[in-house]
């Protein structure tokens, strides 16, 4: 039997990839990547002439029985996304389920990945914190949304720029304008950013603001002293 490597790569600064990640990238068979062109240059930076081959969303239903035949055979593979963990908010668990079900042995290195900084820096208490990664765009929203109110833990989203404020004014809407929160901006990256604050007054800097880059939301759990939540208002959010 071979082995699977999930292997974090940087988010932002190239010097967040660990000593490890770098032999075992040099080591294996191959590579499997998110994007080649991205993990092209992630390679050629450091020299790894490791032969690359792609796996996304797209096609990993199609391909994955084929690559952990080649772990079974005794191939040494590396699962990289295009930055932080495979597997959270990238391609990587169907592949890794698979290799575990055909008894392949599968190592996740540790590394890069942006909600964890997000949450340490934020400043919210993050010895009990829960990971939501992206929020349903269209169907079962205001459900989720919904679902939240009560939530003591402090909360991590993945969100796009173009999508920011909208989830922002939602928030507000669901919990409350005085809901704590901080938007982490380009983790790790020269133009790196922490806005925090009450979600209104974090409404207000990005209605001033343009967002760009990719962000990370880390928003305060329910307190029973503060909270007095609101409720939906429509039927569409």
């Amino acid at each position: 039997m071979g082995i699977l490597y999930i292997v974090p790569t940087p988010i932002g600064n190239m010097e967040d990839i660990t000593l490890r990640a770098l032999r075992i990238l040099k080591e294996a068979d191959v590579v499997l990547a998110e994007d080649t062109r991205t993990s092209g240059i992630l390679l050629k930076h450091f020299a790894i002439q490791t032969h690359l081959l792609s796996h996304h969303k797209f096609n990993e239903h199609g391909t994955s029985a084929a690559i952990v035949e080649r772990l079974k055979a005794g191939q040494t593979i590396a699962l990289i996304s295009d930055a932080g963990t495979p597997g959270i908010s990238d391609p990587g668990f169907f592949l890794t389920r698979e290799a575990v079900m055909a008894g392949v042995t599968v190592q996740c290195l540790p590394g890069a990945t942006a909600c964890i900084p997000a949450v340490v820096a934020s400043g919210m208490p993050c010895d009990k914190f829960c990971f939501e990664g992206f929020i349903p765009q269209k169907k079962g929203r205001k459900t989720y949304l919904e679902s939240l109110r009560m939530e003591k833990r402090t909360m991590i989203f993945y969100e796009s720029p173009y999508r920011l404020l909208k989830t922002l004014q939602q928030f507000a809407e669901v919990l409350g304008p005085e809901r704590e929160v901080c938007v982490c901006r380009e983790i790790s990256k020269v133009h790196e950013e922490s806005v925090r604050g009450p979600l209104i007054d974090v409404i207000k800097h990005f209605t001033n603001n343009e967002p760009r880059g990719e962000i990370v939301i880390v928003l305060a759990g329910y307190n029973s002293k503060k909270d007095k939540g609101t409720t939906i208002k429509g039927e569409k959010l």
